[in-house]
């Protein structure tokens, strides 16, 4: 090989890496990201992720570098990967779900970490209180759970003579509990009947749909969890399949076709948890960084997906829904 195909070889080489792992400078600082699942689905929330650093200054690739790990809905894997971007010398860490944050808290004791996460960060004991934190790590708190019964509600408007709703849970999902509580106590003060159906594997969630339908279920509520999340696609075309009216947790599952959806605005949470990870990196101790509380909240009605299930949304719903997708 003489030095010119040598030299355009080892170009291409290098073009081929990651973006971090070309762009980082000697002493520019690492942000290690792990997030709970697939990075396709994730992408929007990513970007607000980046863009928060942008508002506090840092630019990936020009003043800060950024690892990224991604469980795959795959929560066992949250040690392994905390474990590594420690040893990638992460200078702050920013971990998305519950066990992300369990596993990083217990692992970073060093390390700064910023979470996001759906519950109640004090009752999970991330933190001593949302307005003192305290230890190393601090985040956003983002009302996933607590929200089940609020979207039961709204399914019940949509579909008033429901009778009986399935609900689709993940078991493995720290708040699995919490949620199906609420669940059950949204559905006697609706005078609905829950029929609980649980999967956390894909089969599972064949098998679930393969109940619902034996179950002649009404409606479907799909509760918030990481997993449901990486295949929003899978559950819209399974619910689509069966004809039944479903509400989901994010806007992801109405924009991939969802009838309707109700939750934190997600990029806006993860824009929220770049512009804290910004401030530590300037210094900012996260003890004295109070959790924030998602404040933007997203209603979204797919009215192509109403029609194509013969549902005439009421105008009650239409006129408080902040987003309706044609």
């Amino acid at each position: 090989m003489n030095r010119r195909e040598f030299m355009t070889t080892l170009g291409g080489a290098a073009a081929a890496l990651p973006l971090a792992a070309r762009a980082q400078q000697p002493g520019m600082p690492v942000v290690g990201v792990m997030l709970a699942g697939s990075a396709d689905p994730l992408r929007q929330a990513v970007a607000g992720f980046r863009e928060g650093l942008k508002e506090s200054g840092y630019v990936e690739g020009q003043t800060v570098a950024i690892e990224y790990r991604y469980a795959e809905g795959r929560f066992d894997r949250f040690p392994g990967l905390t474990s590594d971007l420690i040893r990638r010398q992460a200078a702050v860490l920013f971990v998305s779900s519950t066990a992300g944050a369990t596993a990083a808290k217990q692992a970073a004791a060093t390390v700064p970490v910023v979470f996001s996460v759906g519950e109640d960060p004090v009752k999970l004991g991330l933190v001593a209180s949302l307005n003192r934190p305290g230890g190393n790590i601090t985040g956003i708190y983002q009302f996933t759970t607590g929200l089940e019964a609020k979207r039961l509600g709204l399914l019940h408007e949509m579909v008033p003579k429901a009778a009986t709703v399935a609900v689709l849970i993940n078991p493995r999902f720290s708040a699995a509990e919490t949620q199906l509580r609420d669940v059950r106590e949204g559905a006697a003060r609706l005078g609905v009947q829950p029929v609980i159906l649980r999967a956390d594997t894909e089969s599972e969630l064949n098998a679930a749909f393969a109940t619902l339908g034996r179950s002649q279920a009404d409606a479907l509520l799909v509760c918030g969890s990481p997993f449901f999340f990486a295949r929003r696609e899978q559950l819209v075309v399974l619910a689509a399949r069966h004809g039944v009216p479903a509400i989901y947790e994010w806007r992801d599952f109405a924009a991939a076709g969802g009838l309707m959806s109700y939750g934190t605005n997600l990029t806006d949470a993860y824009r929220q948890s770049g512009i804290y990870v910004g401030r530590i990196l300037k210094g900012a101790k996260p003890a004295d960084l109070p959790v924030m509380q998602s404040t933007k909240f997203e209603f979204v009605i797919n009215l192509s997906t109403a029609k194509a299930l013969g549902i005439e949304v009421p105008p009650s719903l239409s006129a408080r829904a902040d987003e309706v997708i044609e």
